[in-house]
């Protein structure tokens, strides 16, 4: 038995999953009571999952599956259609991969593989993913640990060792109490216990199933675990973004296939720099431009951006750069990235 732990680690699972029983979430990618989950769904929100709270992702899941509900589906659909409906979901990297994984899926007869080796080969699929998918959707033994999976370990066993480095040892430690049977209740389990009772603030001890085998709640200071480095700063850059009106239409350009954002609709920008670069990489030539009271502000994994909006009509204006006029009436509907829809709204006040 390790010392900074309460009890004997297999009295952890039932224990878990006796109160999973009775306080599972109901969400919409899970499986009834009873019922085998399916592979398909199970990847997509874990995909969408990534960067995204489940408040979010459960109504743009419920849109995916109405939309494209098998993975052949989704397999067969043209990327820029999932590109237009991931906006607001995080990086579209994982957008161009969740396309790619479904096609090679589609190829290999439309079945997700089992194992977590045969899904890590998969495109986008890493080691999380290929965990949680297997143990979830197969019911094979795989240790899932995501954020509340790393808490929870970490306040049982009251871990002093911070943030990145400790997560080697906490997916040690979560093997070492993951049980051989209902291994995907017992991942789904350890996630409810974060997102519900085991929570970064103010955790609920006093419902908590295992709390009188967690060390960090003996000691006094659940709250303090996992402990976590002092991040950096994240980088600012600045740019501005061209809002170019003509007859009830604003210009937007497709941005480049690679990169960030690729691929997606966008409003026309210069480049994002250290510093305010004014009109520079302004789509059109003239002088006519008036500025947007304002900013739109995001923050990416990375860096920080702040964007200005620089208003024009394209009447009498030289030097059109390729695009297309898309109804400002009708803007939600071309799925631009959260970054350029904020900047939008800019242009619509």
């Amino acid at each position: 038995m390790d010392a900074k732990l309460r009890c004997d680690p297999a009295q952890i699972a039932p224990a878990l999953l006796g109160w999973y029983d009775a306080h599972a979430r109901v969400l919409p990618w899970r499986a009834r009571a009873g019922e085998r989950a399916d592979p398909y769904r199970v990847w997509l929100s874990e995909v969408m999952l990534q960067q995204t709270t489940v408040a979010t992702v459960r109504p743009r899941f419920a849109e995916f599956v109405a939309r494209w509900p098998t993975v052949s589906a989704l397999a067969a659909a043209e990327d820029a259609e999932v590109m237009a409906a991931w906006a607001g979901l995080g990086y579209y990297a994982r957008a161009r991969n969740l396309l790619a994984c479904a096609r090679a899926v589609a190829a290999a007869g439309g079945a997700f593989p089992a194992g977590e080796d045969a899904l890590q080969r998969l495109p986008g699929i890493g080691g999380y993913t290929a965990a949680a998918v297997s143990a979830i959707a197969f019911g094979k033994r795989a240790v899932v640990v995501d954020g509340n999976v790393e808490r929870v370990v970490a306040r049982l066993f009251a871990l002093a060792e911070p943030l990145p480095g400790a997560k080697p040892l906490i997916h040690a430690l979560a093997d070492r109490i993951t049980p051989d049977a209902r291994c995907g209740d017992f991942a789904q389990a350890m996630m409810d216990l974060g997102a519900m009772l085991c929570t970064p603030r103010n955790p609920a001890c006093a419902l908590c199933p295992l709390a009188a085998m967690c060390a960090a709640r003996a000691q006094g200071n659940p709250q303090d675990h996992p402990v976590k480095s002092a991040k950096a700063p994240k980088p600012q850059r600045y740019g501005t973004v061209f809002w170019v009106e003509r007859d009830g239409a604003v210009l937007l350009v497709r941005r480049p296939p690679r990169g960030l954002l690729g691929g997606m609709r966008a409003l026309p920008t210069g480049p994002w720099a250290d510093a305010p670069p004014g009109l520079t990489g302004a789509p059109i030539a003239g002088d006519g431009w008036t500025m947007a009271s304002g900013t739109a502000d995001h923050v990416f994994t990375h860096f920080r951006v702040q964007l200005a909006l620089a208003i024009t009509t394209g009447d009498g204006q030289s030097g059109a750069a390729p695009g297309e006029w898309w109804p400002i009436d009708d803007l939600e509907s071309a799925g631009l990235p959260t970054v350029f829809a904020k900047a939008a709204r800019l242009g619509r006040e």
